[in-house]
């Protein structure tokens, strides 16, 4: 092998095994105080929209990450939005993160929702994506972590924050 197919061969392995942005270590003031949810809820999320998807949280909860995946034994960050919203909300979501990125309208940070998708730059060529659920969290499956909830003010995830899109 030249030593270029060599760099070459590197690189694209990079690429490949960064998928979705690992992040910090969970937060523990990432926990999310579900008392108050239906004053954070949007106008277009029920109460029970709210809970069902934290009961999703609950199922998913640290499975593992695997760049691709789409089931209970690895799942990556787009997919695991793509199924909450269509398990949960029967919305249609695209496979990647790209494709999502594009998806509803996107909005300003202060106006942020339950619900909303929110878009990380944390590499070269690599994106990621959470759901954002109150109190400055977002869950998400991290590529070290698996399925967790973080913070966006978070020193990593405040400076890798792309954008937040209201797809419903």
């Amino acid at each position: 092998m030249t030593f270029a197919h060599s760099i070459v061969l590197n690189i694209v392995l990079v690429i490949v095994l960064s998928g979705c942005a690992s992040g910090p270590e969970t937060n523990p003031r990432a926990k999310v105080n579900t008392q108050h949810i239906d004053q954070q809820i949007d106008h277009k999320f029920s109460a029970q929209e709210s809970q069902a998807l934290f009961r999703f949280y609950e199922i998913w909860h640290q499975t593992p990450y695997q760049f691709g995946g789409s089931s209970k034994r690895g799942v990556d960050c787009s997919a695991f939005t793509q199924i909450a919203f269509a398990q949960l909300f029967g919305y249609s979501l695209p496979r990647t993160t790209e494709q999502q990125s594009e998806r509803g309208v996107e909005i300003d940070y202060e106006e942020r929702r339950f619900g909303d998708l929110v878009f990380f730059k944390t590499g070269f060529m690599t994106q990621h994506v959470g759901i954002y659920i109150e109190d400055n969290s977002f869950m998400h499956a991290s590529s070290s972590r698996g399925v967790i909830i973080s913070r966006l003010d978070s020193p990593y995830w405040a400076d890798a924050f792309w954008q937040i899109r209201r797809v419903r």
